[in-house]
């Protein structure tokens, strides 16, 4: 893996990291209304990390646009 691509990769990932802090604190909050203690908010960022690196290696991993292009010869 080049630094270019090495790059890429941790931009995106911390970015889905912060999405999915955000998504899951506001998912908390409507879902339950409980105040958004300390404790909430670092079960969820145990919780988005690994979800966030799953999600970056599975579309590291896919060509989007191969996959478009042969949906769409079909």
């Amino acid at each position: 893996m080049n630094l270019k691509r090495l790059e890429i990769f941790f931009e995106f990932l911390i970015f889905g990291v912060i999405i999915g802090i955000v998504e899951d604190l506001v998912a908390v909050k409507l879902a339950t209304g409980e105040k958004i203690t300390l404790r909430i908010l670092g079960i969820i960022i145990l919780i988005a990390i690994p979800f966030a690196i799953l999600g970056e290696i599975i579309v590291d991993k896919i060509d989007f646009v191969k996959l478009f292009k042969r949906l769409l010869k079909k």
